[in-house]
């Protein structure tokens, strides 16, 4: 009941992540990246603990030389309960793909890879909806977030889910230790992806200040509030 996308701004070495889903809240339960390692999205009957467990091998440690993405999925396939019910999709930071399907996964899925980004969906109205998010992705300029939401929209007018989608999701990481943006839409009855937009471009021209007030506030721009100077 979901499609999504997991891509690499090979420019800026940001991760991504975009998610939309007819079940509410679906980037609670989707959507994962951690700056300096990849982006994982793990759907389809969920298990949330699959992506922090991609992004963990993905990562390493002090004794242990982080995984790629095949290798990370690859492992995911071994420990996970249930895998043949999961989809699991990851990119590292060399911008290669992986994705495990299960065979149990719902309806019509499908998926497709492309350059520093990888697709996959399932319940979908045709099986073009990965390849069409990945060319809308390949063929987007721009930031990061601008192209993920291309993707989105692509995969929805290729046809998106075999019903109404009413969730989605999006999430930016780059250098810091949290998503530099998060943006979600829960629930509504109107186009979630479309509603992300919107938030994606209030949030665009503010996401350097407010990773900036983080770091240091003395070097940030005005809050923009009444009695701000």
């Amino acid at each position: 009941m979901t499609f999504s996308l997991v891509a690499r701004c090979a420019h800026t070495s940001m991760f991504g992540v975009a998610v939309s889903s007819s079940s509410p809240a679906v980037a609670a339960r989707c959507a994962y990246a951690r700056a300096g390692v990849g982006a994982v999205a793990s759907q389809n009957v969920t298990d949330p603990t699959l992506g922090p467990l991609a992004l963990d091998l993905m990562q390493g440690g002090p004794m242990q030389e982080g995984l790629s993405a095949a290798e990370a999925v690859a492992e995911v396939q071994a420990r996970g309960r249930f895998i043949e019910y999961r989809q699991v999709l990851a990119i590292d930071t060399g911008g290669r793909t992986a994705i495990h399907s299960g065979p149990n996964s719902l309806g019509i899925f499908t998926e497709a890879h492309g350059r520093d980004v990888v697709s996959a969906g399932n319940m979908l109205a045709n099986d073009g909806v990965p390849a069409a998010i990945v060319a809308g992705f390949e063929q987007a300029e721009g930031h990061l977030g601008d192209r993920l939401i291309a993707a989105m929209r692509a995969g929805l007018a290729a046809g998106g889910e075999a019903g109404p989608v009413h969730s989605a999701g999006m999430m930016l990481v780059d250098k810091v230790a949290w998503p530099v943006a998060d943006l979600r839409c829960d629930w509504t009855e109107d186009c979630p992806i479309e509603a992300i937009a919107t938030a994606w471009q209030v949030y665009k021209p503010q996401l350097d200040a407010y990773v900036q007030r983080a770091l240091d506030p003395r070097e940030a721009p005005s809050y923009g509030v009444p009695g701000d100077e």
